[in-house]
């Protein structure tokens, strides 16, 4: 009894190649975009906006020599400050 043969198609070497490489492609992909959304999620600059007011700044009221009254920060003077008498004052304020 002589069974009948059946042509089997022959073996494509080259598709048995690309096929590795493709999946290694498309997992080494997936692998990279994984890595650069963590990495862009971890330097990403986070940037708060706050609702409360400005602390206040300690102003001190001064005198000009041509007798307006001025507000100045703290901060922004230097040296020893001294309080003058009524006399300097007069002759110091010049009169227009």
């Amino acid at each position: 009894m002589i069974l009948p043969t059946t042509k089997q198609p022959a073996y494509n070497m080259e598709k048995d190649k690309t096929m590795p490489s493709r999946r290694k492609f498309v997992l080494g992909f997936g692998v990279l975009s994984v890595l650069l959304a963590i990495g862009l999620a971890i330097t990403r600059k986070k940037t708060i906006v706050s609702c409360d007011p400005e602390p206040a700044k300690k102003t001190i009221k001064m005198l000009t020599q041509d007798g307006k009254l001025v507000e100045i920060e703290e901060d922004k003077l230097m040296g020893q400050r001294k309080k003058i008498t009524d006399e300097e004052l007069k002759s110091w304020v010049k009169k227009s």
